[in-house]
């Protein structure tokens, strides 16, 4: 998760003095950045995955779970094989498959490939076995009772009584929370400053409102009964007293409700900075879609909420805007109001190709205009310049002393400071220094995590493969930047894959190819010119439900991504038995997009609502969580089939 330094944090007074410094070198180490590598060559793709377990402690005599916080020893256990596999050619293999990093929860543990896959398809066919083989490897550190899971959410994270593992009383000075200790966050310094620096510099504490779902017995108005009064800090009066907590909601007023959940993310490396942007722009409508197809997050607080996804909930859990910013007061302290948190949606497009035009970013772009001036007069186009000045209207959040004065020429760590802190549904991502061997990134952020090994793979998989039919066929998904918004909104609603649609491009081939190579930039503005009309696209996409989009609708023509997935494995030369096996994979995708199929967003609704514990109020259990997790852990160790999740397929 972002920058992980070593040092001593800034609280936030003293940090947001220097918060112009930062944006200042962080410009300059950009720039010197770029200038070394803008015409950095790769030969490939290269891309890999990203999945984050949460640890839980099983009871079986009690029939409870909790969350362990021993991931810490789990994570050291982890370092020291990858260290001696350096050494050790019989430890090797564990180093090349897998690589472990902390997350913010220490619940939460982050496993990837210990190296990238390439895009090859006989690569695609090592993606579920690694996954398997990861979490085989974090076992092998867990207690007999432990259990590696891939809850998105954690249904009772922050309920009365005892959910953690070890227990702690929940409050503390970092989050100041009613429900959840900083026990709960992770150790390294980072965090806990991170936590405690988003409440100052907002002036309040997170405020997180999910709508309850209505069942037969919940009460209307429903009014959180469970809701504690403390009276240590001033924001314990936030909740009640100063109406925090919204009727018929779900209130949550801590980093860790947001930060603490977990999600499937994957990262492209391109051949080069053109490619980069390009598949950065095309992935971008797909954010929403994504979302809506792998929900998995519908519950919080031990109650069902009428929402299937996590992103609202860490989009409010770090916004650190300011009344003022937020629009609530007039400007006076702050520079900008800013309309979103730093945790949402992208606001602009950026790539040169010809297929992008400037009505596309239809929503007004606020950004820095000093650091706008000196990228751009340092040879940046208009919308890469648009693009990092608006990552750079946010304050670093967290600053260390022993890396305030670095050598700009060298270190990237003021530009990463903030760049690894705007978490938006797509991430573009120069090389990590000037001599470094990775390349230029886009990573791919909004789906959530699935429940299997399967499921993380099949959408992993799919993810890659739309990336590769983008760039062979030249297809253009640019829809305006509004709609990419309003389809966000959508896709966290109930069952949205099934009962919504979405603004979606109608014709994704070109009428004829562009001209422009792709290694050499097309000089596009983000914005028209003064004077010069907008041109109305409005008749180039409209709303199609998910499975239009997943599976095409042949009456219009409309060949679905599927169908330009198959297109693209269509032009490779790949033997009948890995086809076989990726079709595999495609099927699952293709039968959730159809409702033949449940989300693991519907699937779990429909084990707690079905059972015997539930009384149809809205409250979900310590039995009812206890139950769904053995179950999870039995798909997952093949024991039992759960054909409304997975049909035949097996794991």
């Amino acid at each position: 998760m972002g920058l992980l330094s070593l040092g001593t944090p800034m609280p936030w007074e003293e940090a947001k003095k220097y918060a112009d410094h930062v944006r200042t070198h962080g410009i300059i180490q950009f720039l010197n950045l770029w200038e070394a590598t803008k015409d950095l060559q790769k030969d490939s793709l290269l891309w890999g995955d990203e999945i984050e377990y949460m640890v839980v402690s099983v009871d079986d005599e009690s029939e409870r779970v909790k969350l362990s916080l021993r991931v810490w020893q789990i994570l050291e256990e982890l370092a020291k094989i990858e260290e001696e596999a350096k050494t050790n050619p019989e430890k090797k293999k564990l180093l090349v498959n897998s690589s472990w990093h902390p997350e913010y929860g220490r619940y939460m543990l982050e496993g990837t490939p210990g190296e990238p896959y390439t895009g090859l398809p006989r690569d695609l066919l090592a993606v579920e076995q690694n996954m398997k083989l990861r979490r085989q490897i974090a076992r092998m550190f867990m207690k007999p009772n432990e259990v590696p899971i891939t809850f998105t959410s954690y249904p009772r994270l922050g309920c009365s009584g005892e959910f953690l593992e070890p227990h702690h009383d929940p409050h503390g000075p970092a989050a100041r929370s009613l429900f959840v200790p900083d026990d709960i966050i992770n150790a390294h310094a980072r965090f806990p400053t991170l936590t405690a620096n988003i409440r100052t510099r907002r002036g309040s504490k997170v405020a997180i409102n999910v709508p309850i779902f209505h069942d037969k017995n919940t009460p209307k108005p429903f009014i959180d009964p469970t809701i504690p009064t403390f009276n240590d800090y001033p924001e314990d009066k936030n909740a009640i007293e100063e109406g925090a907590a919204l009727p018929d909601h779900i209130y949550l007023d801590a980093m860790a409700f947001g930060m603490g959940c977990c999600c499937l993310q994957i990262t492209f490396q391109a051949v080069n900075v053109v490619e980069a942007r390009k598949i950065y722009d095309q992935m971008a409508p797909l954010g929403p879609i994504m979302l809506a197809l792998t929900a998995a997050a519908p519950i919080y607080r031990g109650y069902l909420s009428d929402v299937d996804c996590r992103w609202n909930v860490i989009a409010g859990s770090v916004d650190d805007r300011t009344e003022e910013e937020r629009g609530l007061k007039p400007l006076k302290d702050n520079k900008f109001r800013i309309p979103k948190s730093r945790y949402d949606s992208i606001d602009s497009y950026i790539s040169t190709d010809p297929n992008f035009k400037p009505e596309y970013n239809d929503i007004p772009l606020v950004y820095d205009e000093d650091i706008y001036k000196k990228l751009s007069d340092n040879g940046i186009d208009d919308l890469l310049a648009r693009h990092i000045a608006h990552l750079f209207i946010r304050d670093p959040l967290v600053i260390f002393h022993e890396l305030l004065n670095v050598d700009d020429n060298e270190s990237t760590d003021h530009f990463e400071n903030l760049q690894s802190t705007n978490w938006q549904t797509m991430r573009f991502k120069p090389p990590p220094s000037k001599t470094s061997p990775i390349g230029w990134r886009v990573e791919f952020r909004s789906m959530e995590i699935q429940l299997t090994d399967f499921e993380n793979a099949a959408f992993a998989i799919f993810i890659v493969l739309v990336t590769r039919a983008v760039l062979s066929f030249g297809t253009n998904f640019y829809i305006p930047i509004s709609k990419v918004d309003e389809n966000m909104k959508v896709a966290h609603r109930r069952n949205a894959v099934l009962n919504e649609k979405f603004h979606f491009r109608k014709q994704i081939f070109p009428q004829s190819r562009p001209s422009t190579p792709s290694g050499s930039p097309k000089v596009s503005h983000a914005t028209l010119p003064d004077g010069a009309a907008a041109v109305d696209r409005s008749d180039e996409y409209e709303l199609m439900t998910i499975n239009e989009i997943i599976n095409g609708n042949p009456e219009k023509g409309f060949p679905g991504l599927l169908g330009l997935v198959n297109n693209y494995l269509n032009t490779l030369n790949i033997d009948i038995e890995t086809r076989c096996e990726i079709s595999k994979y495609l099927e699952l995708i293709k039968r959730r997009a159809n409702g033949s199929l449940m989300t693991a967003a519907s699937w779990t609704r429909d084990f707690v609502q079905t059972h015997p514990e539930y009384k149809q109020d809205s409250v979900v259990s310590e039995k009812i969580i206890y139950d769904l997790v053995k179950r999870v852990e039995q798909i997952n160790k093949g024991e039992v089939q759960e054909p409304k999740l997975l049909g035949n397929f097996t794991v």
